[in-house]
C-alpha cells in the first residue's frame, strides 16, 4: 500500500501524522535533501513546504504537491 510523507518545519508538518502520513521535519535545506533522499519505496506523493521544496531537485521521485 502506498504511503504519503511530508517533509518541512516541524510546526508546518506534524499535524499530518495525526493523520496517518510519515512525517520527517525538515529545518533547512540539508536536512529538506536528507529527508527526500531517505524516502520509503512504498511513498507514492510527497506534501512539502516551500522551504523543503525549493532545496530539493526538480525531477524524479514521488508526485509532489508543495503547500500555499
Amino acid at each position: 500500500m502506498a504511503r504519503i510523507a511530508v517533509i518541512g518545519e516541524r510546526a508546518r508538518v506534524r499535524g499530518f501524522a495525526l493523520a496517518g502520513a510519515v512525517v520527517s521535519p525538515a529545518e533547512d535545506p540539508d536536512a529538506a535533501r536528507a529527508a527526500w533522499d531517505g524516502l520509503a519505496a512504498d511513498v507514492a506523493v510527497v506534501i512539502l513546504t516551500p522551504r523543503a521544496a525549493a532545496a530539493l531537485p526538480r525531477d524524479g521521485g514521488p508526485l509532489r504537491v508543495v503547500m500555499p
